[in-house]
């Protein structure tokens, strides 16, 4: 991990080699949400997130314990593959270009409308506290268990539980 941080790509793929069975896991799982007929599969994702993870530069150290940093991986690599995913729902020509964010909600698909609102919501969930869209993302995106969300964020499982209560509460009066 210390060689990814410091922007290795070498040592990107020695982690998605380690990771493999759970970034698959992952990736199954965000998939399980997307249309049917969708282009990729999650071996593809999971090839692209190892794309995208060669990228990096670096990344601040953070001389953490290893399943601190096993959780920090794979919170990264969750994040990247939702990304991933958004960015590739976009109409080709919507990736390539810049556009002010009137002008692509009145010309937008619903799907790619519903996208934006989904981040905004997000983002309101955020600014009431980070944790709550943590749980959401983690539960919604990576079809995380909520002992696995508590194990990952280093709090109970009832707290998780309160949280995602809260958020689905707030998300449907945010939506009426």
């Amino acid at each position: 991990m210390a060689e990814f941080r410091q922007g290795n790509p070498e040592a990107a793929g020695k982690l998605v080699d380690l990771f493999y069975p759970e970034l698959r896991r992952l990736a199954l799982n965000r998939m399980q949400g997307e249309r049917a007929n969708h282009t990729w599969q999650p071996t593809v994702l999971v090839h692209e997130l190892y794309l995208e993870l060669t990228k990096i530069k670096s990344l601040p150290a953070e001389g953490a314990a290893a399943s601190d940093e096993r959780n920090a991986f794979l919170g990264l690599s969750a994040f990247l593959m939702k990304r991933l995913l958004v960015h590739h729902a976009r109409p080709l020509p919507k990736r390539v270009t810049k556009t002010d964010i009137g002008e692509a909600m009145g010309m937008a698909a619903s799907g790619e409308a519903s996208l934006a609102e989904i981040e905004d919501l997000l983002r309101g969930l955020q600014e009431i506290d980070p944790a709550l869209r943590s749980v959401v993302e983690m539960k919604v995106f990576e079809g995380q268990s909520r002992e696995e969300i508590a194990e990952r964020l280093g709090c109970s499982v009832r707290t998780v539980a309160r949280h995602w209560d809260f958020a689905q509460h707030w998300l449907q009066k945010a939506i009426r």
